[in-house]
């Protein structure tokens, strides 16, 4: 079995992590990313945000410290105050019939 040094080569490694779940981590981390950063940009604390959102102060720290996975209707919640929503696109694969 290969080597393991760091967490890059723990997630591209695919006899341990499959591609599914790989895509699952790499969204969440760009999402909670995105979060972070629009909430930064507009000046609010975390407990600010939980004020706005009506979702608690310490939920908003887990989902930023990645120790919990959000629930839709939660980002929802979290992300109307920040000026954002969330939405299906479609992928740029051009031979993906639907």
């Amino acid at each position: 079995m290969k080597e393991i040094n760091t967490f890059a080569d723990y997630i591209s490694d695919e006899s341990r992590v499959s591609l599914e779940e790989r895509q699952k981590i790499n969204f969440e981390v760009e999402l909670i990313g995105k979060m972070i950063e629009a909430r930064e940009q507009k000046g609010y604390s975390q407990r600010e945000l939980a004020e706005l959102s009506g979702v608690k102060q310490p939920a908003i720290a887990r989902l930023e410290s990645m120790k919990s996975t959000p629930r839709i209707d939660t980002l929802l919640k979290i992300l109307h105050p920040l000026g954002y929503t969330l939405s299906v696109t479609p992928l740029h694969d051009e031979s993906r019939k639907i």
